[in-house]
């Protein structure tokens, strides 16, 4: 099997533009962990493309956009020289589900959550919604004003599509709140601050099944408005209660359409794990991964192409320890 791995940051989707830093070093290291998981895979071939200001990746085909080609360009070349994709980009504005789309438009395989789920999970408001609706945890998520309740304490308002805390303000009260939301309507969602350790889980789904892969803790700093993550340390938590193995269950079966590695993003506060988000793609978690389990996990995604879609039977995990991933200062993503 040929495969196509698109990291859209460092993989040519900012070509012609400035390249920020930390987002080309996060890409950067979830191609390479990506490119060499599945470059020690039997009988797999892949074809990653680059930025041309960043060094090739070893260990695979490279491809480079063409003087003015734009991302989805690219990427059409790299589906037709393979036969099957892993794209690994933004929600924002589509970008991610557009790509889901092309790929299944073309005729390939794709290793990652279905369009319908991707889009789903783009909007936090609709996130939370459907998991709400299902009795699952998840943050109160407000875009229209009228709906706003006065909840005391600080409130955080992102865009409603943004990857993470990405754009992020962290606001004093309810009427800060109402008001920043008033300045950018349609775009923005609100979320009371919920008092917690912030953490993530790594997860193997299919077929509205997951598997948990591990349980992460996030280092976050505030610093005025801005929140930041300066790091994660990967499988740092054990499910003594089986309490994360079952959110995941149930989060997987709300949104059947996930399929192969997702992370979601969540809060453990007083009465248990209340989830901020699903990010229907690699995360950067997913880089600590090789160390933490001590097994490829892309393999494991691979492994559900032929494992009648059941998350348990995809493959053995190893018995792994704590890994750590240090980022630059840099929004939460």
């Amino acid at each position: 099997m040929r495969v196509f791995a698109f990291e859209f940051f460092s993989g040519g989707g900012l070509a012609g533009r400035p390249l920020p830093p930390s987002l080309a070093r996060e890409g950067d290291l979830m191609l390479k962990t990506l490119v060499g998981e599945l470059a020690e895979i039997p009988g797999v071939e892949v074809v990653a493309s680059r930025d041309p200001r960043l060094p090739a990746v070893r260990r695979c085909e490279t491809l480079r956009p063409e003087p003015g080609e734009d991302p989805f360009a690219l990427y059409a070349r790299g589906l037709a020289a393979a036969d099957s994709a892993w794209p690994c980009a933004s929600e924002e504005s589509g970008t991610l589900e557009r790509l889901s789309r092309e790929t299944l438009a073309a005729g390939k395989i794709l290793l990652g959550s279905r369009p319908d789920a991707v889009r789903l999970a783009a909007s936090k408001r609709a996130t939370a919604g459907v998991l709400r609706a299902r009795g699952i945890p998840a943050v109160p998520t407000f875009a229209a004003l009228g709906s706003l309740p006065p909840l005391p304490g600080p409130w955080v308002v992102k865009p409603d599509d943004g990857a993470g805390c990405d754009g992020a303000e962290l606001l004093p009260d309810w009427g800060a709140a109402r008001e920043r939301l008033d300045a950018d309507p349609g775009r923005l969602v609100a979320q009371p601050w919920i008092e917690g350790e912030p953490l993530s889980l790594s997860l193997l789904c299919a077929s509205g099944s997951a598997r948990l892969l591990s349980c992460n803790r996030q280092r976050i700093s505030i610093h005025g408005r801005r929140i930041t993550l300066e790091g994660i340390t990967v499988n740092d938590l054990e499910d003594r209660d089986g309490r994360f193995a079952r959110l995941a269950e149930r989060t997987a079966a709300a949104l059947p359409g996930l399929w192969g590695y997702v992370g979601v993003d969540l809060i453990l506060g007083w009465d248990g794990p209340v989830v901020l988000e699903i990010n229907p793609r690699l995360t950067t978690s997913y880089c600590g991964l090789p160390a933490a389990l001590a097994c490829n996990t892309a393999a494991l995604v691979l492994g559900l192409l032929g494992a009648g879609a059941d998350p348990s039977a995809a493959g053995t995990i190893g018995r792994g320890v704590a890994s750590e991933i240090r980022l630059e200062p840099s929004p939460v993503s």
